[in-house]
């Protein structure tokens, strides 16, 4: 299993700041930057190899590849949309499909939130069982022993056998602007869109998804459909695919957190509120 980075969109919302920064690259504690954070906890759980979807914007990144990879201790895998500030991102993480199709904990480059998420999500996919523990030898303590599981079979519900987990918020007040999910008697997901009243919302997707091997091939083929259909559309728009092509996506409550999408200048001074506690 592998550690992934979205961070191509170009964050037209929190201009000037992005004028020639991805946000991802925007500080939030002193000099520490949203993407630091993704590499630490992805890091802290044991995931060292980790692949970044770059775009716009991305030879800031790349150029500190060098620096990134030292101070986090972790292997860098840059892989470029030439085509994110035309295309959203179902094509961009479609274009990582060689790299998770053995397992990977995906999180979006724009979240700040504590290490407790990946955690969260690896423990899901280590319920399953420990059939897959080999496979991610070297992965820190209980977390890391969840994680290899995860790139074999993942969380269970209703007899059915999930491959994907999602970190979901189940506790916070739910407006239009949220990406919301909805649960089946099952457990498993039968709608992730913004486009819904949110008292119908079991929570909000916060961007992190754990991505098992066996769902990679089948999540593949969604997420192509769906930016074939309509290349505006977001990877939450591929994970309805699935759900509709009969695919088990499964949810983990994150609990009581600080967390914070930044699309916005009040994301940002959130961010910055947060961070240091994450």
């Amino acid at each position: 299993m592998i550690g992934m980075v979205l961070a191509a969109g170009a964050g037209r919302r929190l201009r000037p700041d992005t004028d020639a920064l991805p946000k991802a690259l925007l500080p939030v504690d002193g000099q520490i930057t949203i993407l630091d954070i993704a590499l630490r906890n992805l890091a802290a759980v044991g995931l060292r190899d980790i692949v970044i979807v770059v775009g716009y914007a991305a030879d800031a990144i790349r150029d500190r590849v060098a620096d990134l990879e030292r101070d986090h201790e972790v292997g860098l895998t840059l892989v470029d949309n030439d085509r994110a500030q035309e295309w959203n991102n179902a094509y961009s993480l479609w274009l990582a499909r060689e790299h998770f199709a053995t397992g990977a904990l995906l999180v979006n480059g724009d979240t700040v939130h504590p290490v407790s998420v990946e955690k969260t999500l690896l423990s899901a996919a280590g319920a399953a069982g420990a059939a897959g523990a080999a496979g991610a030898a070297g992965a820190a303590g209980a977390a890391g022993a969840a994680g290899a599981a995860g790139a074999a079979k993942l969380g269970q519900a209703g007899g059915r056998q999930a491959d994907l987990i999602l970190a979901v918020d189940d506790i916070k007040r739910l407006a239009e602007e949220e990406m919301k999910v909805v649960i089946g008697a099952d457990g498993m997901i039968t709608r992730i869109t913004k486009l819904m009243d949110p008292a119908l919302a079991y929570g909000e997707y916060i961007g992190a998804t754990l991505i098992g091997a066996a769902a990679a091939a089948p999540l593949a083929a969604a997420l192509e459909a769906t930016w074939r259909h309509d290349p505006s559309l977001y990877y939450e728009d591929g994970f309805q695919e699935l759900a509709e092509r009969g695919g088990a996506i499964a949810v983990a409550p994150i609990g009581d957190v600080e967390w914070v999408e930044v699309d916005n200048h009040d994301d940002l001074r959130r961010a910055r509120e947060i961070a240091a506690r994450c």
